[in-house]
């Protein structure tokens, strides 16, 4: 029985592949300005009943074993320790402007290989691109969607979707969401290939760690709707007024 490793490690530690990075702020609606007096909000994700039993996939690998494997692959949409959800990512919505974008990147690379989505989680700037590799000497068809309301569960709506047969293959795509926040990431020729692109309109953001924490900073002073997404769950609702150099604790459940 296959497991994906990427999947069995929190968040914290997702590798985030960045082939270069380019302030975008103009073009992805972000204006980067001198932040005065920053607050910050930090809370802890958690999961507010046991994670339904749909949130366990297992797909039999029936094509191009070679190269995918013999047994199984099993894929776990949502994790925790104890009730704390690990693979989340917190974020503001409807933030203009402010700090800086620092690490998030511009651009990214998703890989495909050994039939599985490198990583799983990749992190960038809207209006950034993304380049999909073909690794594998087999074809793969890699398919993004745009997730309208943050749930594989809810509507979707096709971002790019590229044909690579040879392997070496590289195809970059421009990504622009306007409603969603993040994309699914699939292969249209292996059901078994899963992974997300969570596609950042501001800085303000944070993957939560091994304890389900995340903590946002340098946030101007102001109100603010905080969101926590997973890509299976419903998207987790908060709320935070910050003040000049406080910090806010804003707990989210998920469900």
């Amino acid at each position: 029985m296959k497991t994906s490793k990427r999947l069995l490690k929190t968040l914290s530690a997702v590798a985030i592949t960045a082939a270069a990075f380019t302030p975008l702020s103009s073009e992805a609606g972000y204006k980067v300005v001198d932040v005065a007096n920053g607050g910050t909000i930090t809370g802890t994700v958690t999961l507010k009943k046991a994670a339904p039993k749909s949130a366990h996939k297992v797909y039999d690998i029936k094509k191009d074993n070679a190269v995918c494997g013999n047994d199984q692959r099993i894929i776990d949409y949502v994790q925790t320790n104890g009730k704390a959800l690990l693979n989340a990512v917190v974020y503001l919505t409807k933030v203009k402007s402010g700090k800086a974008w620092g690490d998030t990147p511009a651009e990214i690379n998703v890989d495909q290989k050994g039939c599985e989505f490198t990583p799983f989680l990749s992190i960038m700037q809207n209006g950034g691109k993304m380049t999909a590799i073909n690794s594998d000497p087999v074809l793969h068809n890699l398919h993004t969607y745009e997730l309208m309301t943050g749930t594989v569960k809810g509507p979707k709506k096709t971002v790019a979707n590229v044909s690579q047969p040879d392997q070496g293959s590289k195809v970059t795509k421009t990504v622009k969401l306007k409603k969603g926040y993040a994309m699914k990431v699939e292969c249209d020729a292996h059901d078994f290939m899963h992974g997300f692109v969570f596609v950042a309109k501001s800085p303000y953001y944070a993957v939560v760690d091994g304890n389900g924490k995340y903590t946002i900073d340098n946030v101007p002073p102001g109100k603010y709707k905080v969101r926590a997404f997973n890509g299976f769950l419903k998207p987790g609702k908060g709320k935070a007024t910050v003040k000049g150099g406080d910090t806010v604790t804003v707990d989210i459940k998920m469900k």
